[in-house]
């Protein structure tokens, strides 16, 4: 490894069919329907900022999981080979099922001192989702949906939508 380090602020994002719909001016009296053609659909990204150089990674997933987590830390390490990558997460479950830690021992093998793992995940206060920079992010992609979700047809349009204005 080279020694330098690159800390990401990572969550997820549940993308639903019904995130597009906003608020709009009506008749008094008058209740204006915005059609949704299945309410089911749903898309899940992983995101993490580079709290150095506010890059940001997304990466769509079908959910989020141990093994969707896994995949995306091989993403992110794949992007950066030779880097420590430090993550800073909430305590969302799968951030902490065996599938990931066993990713991190088979990363950090061999390595005795914390400070010298390959990826070492920290995580956030519990319930406090504002220490968190890319919740910012996933509102702001979700606020720009409802401001424009009369462009929005179908589910596919909402996701790339949402890429194309995260990325």
């Amino acid at each position: 490894m080279s020694g330098e380090v690159i800390v990401f602020a990572e969550d997820e994002c549940h993308l639903l069919s019904g995130d597009t719909t906003g608020y709009v001016w009506g008749r008094r009296n008058e209740r204006t329907e915005v059609p949704i053609e299945n309410a089911k659909e749903r898309q899940t990204y992983y995101g993490a900022l580079n709290l150095y150089n506010k890059d940001f990674v997304l990466r769509p997933s079908d959910r989020g999981n141990g093994e969707n987590t896994v995949l995306f830390l091989q993403h992110l390490q794949a992007l950066h080979p030779d880097k420590k990558l430090i993550i800073l997460w909430d305590g969302a479950r799968y951030h902490q099922s065996k599938e990931v830690k066993k990713y991190l021992d088979e990363v950090n093998e061999g390595i005795r001192e914390e400070k010298n793992w390959k990826i070492n995940c920290l995580l956030f206060a519990p319930n406090a989702p504002d220490q968190n920079p890319v919740e910012d992010v996933w509102l702001r992609g979700k606020d720009f949906l409802r401001k424009h979700f009369y462009e929005n047809k179908n589910f596919q349009q909402v996701k790339n939508r949402f890429v194309n204005f995260i990325t």
